[in-house]
């Protein structure tokens, strides 16, 4: 005959385990690539399924004029562009949630990359795509708002790279990973195996396959350039996964 206890202690065991109506699934507590650890501490990953949720405040690690001249984090204007033309907004604290597929596939049918987050840096900014709003608006005047680290921020604060995140650059190399677009491949700097990438050298989603130092057994990879279409072309390569803030 059992002891009193064995039954106790199965009760509460199968009260712990049930799955009551109402309840908040918990987060998975799958381990994290070391890939992804290059984030910046603004970020916090964890696994969901067959995703990596990515959930960023979407502040840069660098100054900016968008900051306002009060806070430490402001820097006036000091880049290259003579026809820099600050914006109105400012840089406001976001909550952006991004899915992104742990093994990216190959999409059948190429989906357009939204005019929101197409993608997120590993300092938790994130990238934009190549045009300055709806109906493909090209980024030309745009660009003259752009800070010295080439990044600015959206009507709700929310800042943004549409082209190379260049504090990341100058910090990292510029052949560095940079991130990850939201269909998980990943996105590398200007500059691969001592040259400087041409939009030539790219297909028409802005990237190419082959081994990476960081994935030695060859990925697809997109390639930042300077010339339009910057970071992305014609869509995501692989199927995307989702955003949301």
């Amino acid at each position: 005959m059992k002891h009193p206890i064995f039954f106790l202690a199965l009760l509460i065991s199968t009260l712990s385990c049930s799955d009551n109506e109402g309840d908040t699934p918990a987060r998975e507590t799958s381990e994290v690539p070391a890939i992804y650890q290059r984030f910046t501490d603004n970020v916090t990953l964890y696994i969901e399924g067959d995703y990596l949720v990515v959930e960023t405040d979407d502040l840069p690690n660098h100054p900016s004029p968008y900051f306002s001249q009060s806070d430490s984090r402001y820097e006036a204007y000091n880049g290259s562009n003579n026809n820099y033309n600050q914006n109105p907004n400012s840089i406001v604290e976001q909550t952006i949630t991004l899915r992104i597929p742990l093994e990216p596939s190959v999409a059948t049918s190429s989906q357009a990359t939204p005019l929101g987050a197409m993608g997120v840096s590993i300092n938790g900014v994130v990238f934009y795509n190549q045009y300055a709003g709806p109906n493909n608006q090209a980024l030309t005047n745009e660009i003259d708002s752009f800070d010295q680290y080439l990044g600015h921020p959206q009507q709700q604060g929310a800042y943004h790279y549409h082209q190379e995140p260049t504090y990341l650059t100058s910090t990292n190399g510029s052949s560095a990973l940079l991130g990850w677009l939201l269909d998980g491949y990943p996105v590398y700097g200007p500059v691969e195996d001592g040259q400087r990438v041409s939009n030539n050298d790219l297909d028409d989603f802005h990237g190419h396959s082959h081994a990476t130092a960081d994935y030695p057994d060859g990925t697809y990879h997109y390639h930042i350039t300077d010339a339009d279409p910057y970071i992305n072309g014609s869509g995501f390569y692989g199927v995307p996964g989702t955003v949301s803030n």
